[in-house]
C-alpha cells in the first residue's frame, strides 16, 4: 500500500532518528547542495556578522539624533556627541562606539514603508516584498549556499549560526529549504556555562559523552548487520562528524572560558557583549555568516528607560567587536551590518500608558555598515529634521543586500533555481518593478 513503509524505509527513518539524536540536530551538516555556477565578482570579504536588533532600534535615539526637532521628537536624549570623525553625531549614551566611527558608516536613509514586524523582517532580510508568491531565502541562507560546504567550507561548524535564539518571524531559508536555516545555539555566553545546543551540554562531561557513543555503537545491531549498506555509511560519517564536533577542537570555539577574563570584561558580561565576543571567535575560525539576535528593542512604552538598559551594552559590545576586528586583520573581511527590521516613530508618544514610547515605522530608519569593503567614516542619505521622511538618497533592502553580496563575490544578479523549476533573481531589479535607489557604490 502506498502509505506503508518499506522495511528498508523504516530501518533508515529508524537510524537517523538515533543519528541525529546523537548530534543533537547537526543532521543537515552532511547534507550539502550545490550553488549555481555564476560570473566571477570581485569581493575582499569573506564572512558576515550580522547584529539584528529585533523589535526596531530607534533611529532618533541611536544614529540619527534630530535634538533640534525639540523634546516631542528627541524626548531627554537630547545632548548627541561628537564621534572622532567630523560631522558625524550619535547618541549620547553610545561614547565608546563615537570612537569607533572611523571604522563604520551610517546609512541614515533605510526605508521601505511596512510597519509589521514579520513582513518587514522579512523585507530587511531578503529585500523582496513579502506579498510576493515566492518564499525567499534571507541572506544568510543565501551566503551558507555560496560560501558553505559546495564553495570548498571545510568546518564542522555550521556555515550559518545565530546566536542565540531563532528569530522566528520569518522562514530563514526560504525555498532553498531547511538545509539552508540555520543553527541557533541556544544559551546565554554570558552564563557560568554556555550550554550549546547539541553540542555543549550542561552537566555533562566529556567522558560521559563517549560512554553515550560506545553505547549508541553497541545498540547499532543493523548497521553491524549491513556494514557496506551506503544509507548506513553515510548515517556513520554524519555521526562522527557530530562527535568530532562535540568532543574535538572545533566545538572549542564556543568556549568563551579560554579568552582572557580582561577580554571577555570589555565586550560587557551580558548576553549582547558576550555574543559580540563569540562573533568574532566564529568569524575567526572561518564561519561566513553569524547572526546576533538581540531581542528588546519593540519600545511602544517606555522606550527610554530600554534605551539606557539597552544602549550602553550594544555601545560596549559592538565598539569592542569593532576594535578587535581591526586589530586582529579581520575587518577587511568581514562585513558587519546592524540594524533592525525599522525604525520607530519619531514623535514621542507621552500619551497614557505608553510612557514616552515610539512605535513602528519603516517609512525612514537608520543601519550601521562596516568592513569587508565598507569605507567607515562615512554617511549616507539624509532624513528629514525630524527624522520623518528621507531626504536625499533613498536605501532599500534590496540595495544594502545586492551591495552586501557583492562584496562577498557573490554576483547580485545571479539567479537561484526555485524548487518548481523556474529561474529567480537573487535580488529584485528596477524593471521588476522594485524601488531601488542603487548599490552603496559611495561606500564601497
Amino acid at each position: 500500500m502506498p502509505n506503508q513503509l518499506s522495511r528498508r524505509e523504516a530501518m533508515k527513518l529508524g537510524l537517523a532518528g538515533a543519528t541525529a539524536a546523537a548530534m543533537g540536530g547537526a543532521w543537515a551538516l552532511a547534507q550539502p547542495a550545490t550553488a549555481p555556477a555564476t560570473r566571477p565578482v570581485k569581493g575582499q570579504a569573506r564572512s558576515v556578522i550580522q547584529i539584528w536588533l529585533w523589535g526596531g532600534p530607534p533611529h532618533l535615539d541611536t544614529f540619527d539624533p534630530k535634538p533640534e526637532a525639540g523634546p516631542d521628537y528627541c524626548g531627554p536624549l537630547s545632548s548627541p556627541i561628537a564621534t572622532n570623525v567630523a560631522g558625524m553625531r550619535i547618541c549620547e549614551l553610545m561614547p565608546l562606539l563615537a570612537q569607533q566611527a572611523d571604522k563604520f558608516s551610517l546609512i541614515r536613509s533605510m526605508t521601505h514603508g511596512n510597519n509589521g514586524h514579520e513582513t518587514a523582517a522579512y523585507l530587511v532580510q531578503t529585500g523582496r516584498d513579502p506579498a510576493d508568491k515566492i518564499v525567499y531565502p534571507s541572506m544568510g541562507a543565501v551566503v551558507s549556499l555560496f560560501k558553505g560546504y559546495d564553495a570548498g567550507y571545510k568546518g564542522l561548524v555550521a556555515p550559518y549560526i545565530v546566536l542565540t535564539q531563532p528569530q522566528g518571524r520569518f522562514s530563514e531559508a526560504g525555498f532553498l529549504g531547511p538545509k539552508y536555516k540555520p543553527f541557533a545555539t541556544g544559551g546565554n555566553p554570558a552564563a557560568a556555562q554556555f550550554t550549546v545546543e547539541g553540542i555543549v551540554a550542561p552537566g555533562i562531561t566529556r567522558q560521559r559523552q563517549e560512554e553515550r557513543r560506545d553505547l549508541l555503537a553497541r545498540l547499532n545491531a543493523l548497521e553491524k548487520a549491513m556494514p557496506d549498506d551506503p544509507e548506513f555509511v553515510a548515517a556513520k560519517a554524519a555521526e562522527n562528524r557530530a562527535y568530532d564536533l562535540i568532543l574535538g577542537d572545533e566545538g572549542k570555539v564556543f568556549d568563551l572560558e579560554l579568552e582572557k577574563v580582561e577580554t571577555r570584561d570589555e565586550y560587557g558580561r551580558n548576553g549582547f557583549g558576550q555574543c559580540c565576543l563569540l562573533a568574532r571567535r566564529l568569524v575567526e575560525r572561518g564561519i561566513p555568516y553569524v547572526t546576533i539576535n538581540n531581542g528588546g528593542w519593540d519600545t511602544h512604552k517606555g522606550n527610554f528607560a530600554a534605551m539606557r538598559n539597552k544602549l550602553p551594552q550594544v555601545d560596549r559590545g559592538l565598539a569592542t567587536l569593532l576594535k578587535e576586528l581591526s586589530e586582529r586583520g579581520l575587518l577587511d573581511s568581514t562585513i558587519l551590518w546592524c540594524c533592525g527590521e525599522f525604525g520607530r516613530t519619531p514623535r514621542v508618544d507621552k500619551e497614557p500608558p505608553w510612557e514616552g514610547g515610539r512605535g513602528h515605522y519603516g517609512k525612514c530608519f537608520s543601519a550601521l555598515v562596516a568592513g569587508g569593503g565598507f569605507k567607515g567614516g562615512h554617511i549616507v542619505g539624509e532624513s528629514d529634521a525630524r527624522g520623518e521622511s528621507v531626504r536625499n538618497r533613498p536605501v532599500y533592502p534590496g540595495d544594502l543586500i545586492g551591495s552586501m553580496y557583492e562584496l562577498l563575490g557573490i554576483d547580485p544578479d545571479s539567479t537561484l533555481r526555485h524548487p518548481q523549476g523556474h529561474l529567480v533573481r537573487l535580488t529584485p531589479s528596477a524593471d521588476q518593478g522594485v524601488r531601488t535607489g542603487g548599490r552603496l557604490r559611495e561606500i564601497m
